[in-house]
């Protein structure tokens, strides 16, 4: 691993960096507009409109970059990104939030699929699953470094605009001045919903859902923390502690996961997730108890993500897997778009534990469905060959996911080769 990531450092580093911006911005706003005085729903509408941005990007990037090239998509959209920060606090208005909130999520996800590619050129079948690991580390350590950065800031002010606006500016530089161009790439087209539905209607029920609660995690932690009383560093510990969960459940998760029914690990999982956000629910205003909260939803739902792509694609030929895992994500980005406005209205209903019951609720009833699922298909672990697990961050985009399966793949047949 460490030869990996000293011959794609400089990538790596631009990574991060963007990472910290996109973090920056996502509990920023929530934070400085409970100052503004926006309301739930305002903030629900705001947050939203950052995955309708991305989920659209996801489509329309790979069409930008064989039109003019990866050097000039990455520019063009990594400036926008640094001119939208810079323009929320001179234009505190929902609407205005919302429309920057849309750019901001078609741009960073166009600026992901551009690194990403880069990060698949200069893998080979004998490194890119240890070059998926890094990446994902990197996202994660990128976002926890950003909530520590906002705890230091003062969040009325435009410093903390100002910082990911000049990070996501110098992220150019190690990216640009260190790899070299890429040949365009044509996405691969998703599978039919009924063809996905047919191959596993777990992965994909469960996709949906898990959207509402990557959605609550990333766009409406902040809110919920100013609305249950806590203070800015008490905010920036709580959503470090989401991601730094996720980082640490998801290689035990992935190993069991290879070695059992993954339905029953499914299972097991988001009924421990739910338990979780269920305590913080009923016991409101205790410190601890929001992070034990947090970590237990945090370790589940993030893993769960590259688990429900794994287990689909026990279901598929190696030819449909990458096609699934666009179709996949696609469903998860719908329930995203959908996830903070039903948040921010349970939020309101029941007040700040709402965050906590909207969770607790979604990963109870993925765990239901996974017990009914278990009842409708038989499984014998001594006939049946999964496919290897490999770990997906939840900001993946269609991109990663298929270099992902590439490692399912690269895995497989060299299983294969060695019975």
């Amino acid at each position: 691993m460490i030869k990996v990531f000293s011959a794609s450092w400089a990538l790596f580093l631009g990574i991060f960096m963007l990472m910290i911006g996109n973090g920056l911005q996502g509990t920023l706003l929530g934070l400085r507009g409970e100052q503004e005085g926006f309301t739930t729903f305002e903030l629900s509408v705001v947050m939203s409109a950052y995955f309708l941005g991305f989920l659209f990007s996801s489509k329309a990037t790979p069409l930008l970059i064989q039109r003019v090239g990866h050097v000039r998509v990455f520019a063009a959209l990594g400036s926008t990104i640094s001119a939208v920060l810079i323009l929320y606090p001179v234009l505190v208005e929902p609407w205005a939030w919302v429309l920057g909130r849309v750019m901001i999520g078609f741009c960073f996800c166009g600026v992901y699929v551009t690194a990403e590619s880069w990060l698949n050129d200069a893998s080979d079948n004998e490194n890119r699953g240890k070059a998926l690991s890094i990446y994902m580390i990197v996202q994660m350590a990128g976002i926890v470094a950003a909530q520590y950065i906002i705890s230091r800031g003062d969040v009325s002010g435009y410093i903390l605009f100002i910082v990911p606006s000049v990070l996501v500016s110098l992220a150019f530089a190690p990216i640009l001045l260190s790899v070299r161009p890429v040949p365009a790439f044509s996405q691969t087209k998703p599978l039919s919903l009924p063809r996905l539905i047919e191959a596993s209607p777990l992965a994909c029920v469960g996709m949906f859902l898990l959207g509402g609660i990557f959605a609550a995690q990333f766009g409406m932690s902040a809110v919920y923390g100013l609305k249950a009383g806590l203070t800015v560093n008490q905010i920036s510990v709580f959503v470090s502690t989401i991601y730094i969960a996720a980082l640490v459940a998801q290689y035990p998760i992935g190993w069991i996961s290879d070695r059992i029914d993954r339905r029953i690990l499914v299972l097991i999982t988001t009924t421990v997730g739910g338990i979780g956000a269920m305590l913080a629910f009923l016991i409101p205003g205790n410190f601890t108890i929001i992070l034990i909260g947090a970590a237990l939803v945090g370790g589940t739902s993030n893993p769960l993500y590259a688990l429900l792509i794994a287990y689909a694609n026990d279901y598929l030929e190696k030819d449909d897997m990458a096609a699934a895992s666009g179709g996949l994500l696609f469903i998860n980005g719908v329930g995203a778009i959908a996830g903070p406005l039903i948040v921010g209205w349970v939020m309101d209903t029941f007040g700040a534990e709402g965050f906590w019951l909207f969770s607790s609720i979604l990963l109870l009833a993925i765990a239901a469905y996974a017990a009914y699922r278990m009842t409708r298909r038989t499984r014998s672990n001594l006939e049946f060959e999964t496919v290897p697990y490999s770990p997906v961050a939840a900001t993946t985009t269609p991109l990663i996911a298929e270099i992902a399966q590439e490692v399912y793949i690269d895995t497989e047949e060299v299983d294969s080769d060695a019975k």
